[in-house]
Formats: C-alpha cells, sequence, structure tokens
C-alpha cells in the first residue's frame, strides 16, 4: 500500500509564494508518475501538474503555468510543488497522487494513490 502525506499548506497573501511537499512510503518511489490536482469548494478536483516517472517530463494546467513548478526528489521519496505568484483564485485543498500509469492523466479517477490533502488560502 501506497501513503502519500502533503505537507506546507497555510495562509499566504496573493503574490506570494508556498512549497508543498509529499512524502510517500514507497520502496518503488520511482516508478510512480506523480501529480498535484486541488479542489476548491463547491467545485471539482482539477488538476494541476504532473511529474512523469522519476524525473521526466512535467505538465500544467493553463491556470498555473509559469507560476508553479513540481518536482521530484526520488532520494527522499518527496514530490515538490513550488507555488508563485499566488492568486485568490488559487485557494483550495490541494492533493498529491501517484499512480503507475496515468502520468500523463488530468482526470482525478485514473489517480491510484491520494494523500489526505492540505489546504491553501490566498487572501486578496
Amino acid at each position: 500500500q501506497v501513503q502519500l502525506v502533503e505537507s506546507g499548506g497555510g495562509l499566504v497573501q496573493a503574490g506570494g509564494s508556498l512549497r508543498l511537499s509529499c512524502a510517500v512510503s514507497s520502496p518503488t518511489f520511482r516508478i510512480y508518475h506523480m501529480g498535484w490536482f486541488r479542489q476548491a469548494p463547491g467545485k471539482e478536483r482539477e488538476f494541476v501538474a504532473t511529474i512523469i516517472g522519476s524525473g521526466g517530463p512535467t505538465a500544467y494546467a493553463d491556470s498555473v503555468k509559469g507560476r508553479f513548478t513540481i518536482s521530484r526528489d526520488n532520494a527522499k521519496n518527496t514530490v515538490y510543488l513550488n507555488m508563485n505568484s499566488l492568486k485568490p483564485e488559487d485557494t483550495a485543498v490541494y492533493y498529491c497522487a501517484a499512480d503507475k500509469t496515468a502520468g500523463w492523466s488530468r482526470t482525478s479517477t485514473s489517480w491510484d494513490y491520494w494523500g489526505q490533502g492540505t489546504q491553501i488560502t490566498v487572501s486578496s
């Protein structure tokens, strides 16, 4: 069983930055594609970013492209999401996800493993 634990959420002013971390409990972390999704109140969970394989290509939602960066440290079994120039519309619960095959999928139901989520609130 793969367990994911996010950290790094909080309250930040618009224009500020945060870094989310997701620690993954799996000896085979390298084989998992890793993704970040978010869910705002009353909205469906939406794709944010993905990193393919052990450090391959990345992809981003248009709404965060140029502001967010996904990366991973395979030695630490951790994936990160660096978020800059945060906007109030970025306010949501952010979830880390892992899957062996769904790396390019922007559909949350395609991903097998999920963290518990961490709240990001961006004040205007």
